[in-house]
C-alpha cells in the first residue's frame, strides 16, 4: 500500500502548475458528479466517495507545498 501511495505522490509531484489546476478542477466535477449519482442512485460502488475525496486532498497538499516553497524561497519536500 505504501509503495502505491508514493507512486501517485511522485505521479502528482512531476504535474507542472496548469496540470496541477486542471487535475484538480477535473477531481472536484468528478466528486460532484460521484455526489449527484450518490442522491439518484445511480452509483454503484460508493468506496470511491472517499478515495476521490482524499484525491482531492492530496492534490491540495502538493499544490499549497509548492505555494509555501514560492513565498519561502525553499526547495518542496519530497
Amino acid at each position: 500500500m505504501a509503495k502505491k501511495l508514493k507512486t501517485k505522490l511522485d505521479d502528482i509531484r512531476k504535474l507542472s502548475e496548469t496540470d496541477l489546476r486542471k487535475e484538480l478542477e477535473e477531481a472536484h466535477r468528478r466528486l460532484f458528479s460521484m455526489r449527484l449519482q450518490r442522491e439518484t442512485r445511480q452509483l454503484t460502488n460508493y468506496q470511491e466517495l472517499p478515495k476521490m475525496k482524499r484525491h482531492i486532498a492530496r492534490l491540495k497538499t502538493i499544490e499549497q507545498q509548492r505555494q509555501l516553497a514560492r513565498v519561502g524561497g525553499q526547495a518542496p519536500r519530497k
